[in-house]
């Protein structure tokens, strides 16, 4: 028995389509999920969109179910929520997160997919990758009570982690970005905003989600005596350029990448990537999370959604992609 599902490929860099795909009868430890939600993760799928993953990279930035390799045709994606039409009984009928692409149905290990929290709507439920990138980085440089923080880009990621930091007690949280537009999302989080040349300086942790040279020139410049930098842009084929011959050395300052295709490794000994996602859909319960949805669009429009993000001709944190209909 197999069943017909339609599914979003790269077919050259700069052009997609939607196929058709036959899918398998699940097997006893597999689920059939039908699709509600997925969404875009701006910054690494525009890069995938545009042909731009580093040669060397091309097996550590495949997804988990990826078909064909870079730079394409690919089949690409990792923000997908759904409900199990066929499976365990444990899992029948209940709306799971799981890390595939963009396609109208799916057949995967059960284990694959995780269970969405009653109080989560589904609909949010697709910035769970997003929200479990920003728990991995406060894993990676958690900030002390009191500590003055700047997050840098006000994407998906940065403001993810913007909503986290809020939450932890006496730490002032700055938004930086060079969209003014950014500042209503900023409110939304409850965190100030800034642009970067009125940003606050002396900051004891300054997070970096720009993507940009600039960006992470001027992290450098806001940080504290022996502050850091966390840096979480993927800039894939992209140069960057950094000055390190001023205040960087006598000021004893440090840059550290933070990337989710581990756990970090502050809670690696006693959290599985299982319980890193779990706590991220907890998380989510929190209706705050919404502001960072900006916009929505029919799955048979992705192609066109895809090029547009990638032009720059639609702004957007999340852009939620619905399947209803499909």
């Amino acid at each position: 028995m197999t069943r017909d599902a339609r599914a979003f490929w790269l077919r050259t860099p700069g052009l997609g389509e939607i196929r058709s795909v036959s899918l398998p009868t699940p097997g006893p430890d597999e689920v059939l999920v039908r699709t509600r939600f997925s969404a875009v993760s701006r910054g690494t799928e525009t890069l995938v969109f545009g042909g731009h993953v580093p040669t060397d990279q091309h097996a550590a930035m495949r997804a988990p179910f990826q078909e064909g390799d870079f730079p394409a045709p690919v089949k690409y994606g990792y923000l997908n929520v759904g409900v199990v039409e066929r499976g365990p009984a444990r899992l029948r009928g209940r709306t799971v997160f799981c890390l595939y692409p963009h396609q109208t149905a799916y057949v995967v290990p059960a284990a694959a997919v995780t269970v969405v929290p009653d109080q989560v709507p589904a609909a949010r439920a697709v910035l769970a990758g997003t929200v479990e990138t920003a728990v991995n980085a406060l894993w990676d440089a958690p900030p002390l009570v009191g500590d003055r923080v700047t997050v840098i880009g006000a994407g998906m990621v940065g403001c993810a982690v913007a909503a986290l930091l809020a939450r932890f007690p006496g730490v002032r949280v700055e938004l930086v970005d060079v969209d003014p537009a950014r500042a209503a999302v900023a409110a939304a989080l409850g965190v100030d905003f800034a642009a970067p040349e009125a940003a606050t300086g002396d900051r004891d942790l300054v997070v970096h989600a720009s993507a940009s040279s600039a960006g992470l020139r001027r992290a450098l410049d806001l940080l504290a005596p022996e502050g850091t930098v966390l840096e979480l842009s993927w800039y894939g084929d992209r140069p960057v350029t950094v000055a390190l011959g001023g205040a960087f050395h006598s000021r004893r300052l440090s840059v550290r990448a933070s990337q989710v295709g581990t756990v970090a490794p502050a809670r690696r000994a006693t959290r599985s990537f299982d319980d890193r996602l779990a706590l991220a859909l907890d998380l989510l319960a929190d209706p705050v999370f919404d502001a960072l949805v900006t916009g929505e669009s029919r799955f048979a429009e992705l192609p066109d959604v895809l090029a547009r993000l990638h032009a720059g001709d639609l702004s957007a944190l999340c852009h939620r992609i619905s399947y209803e209909g499909e």
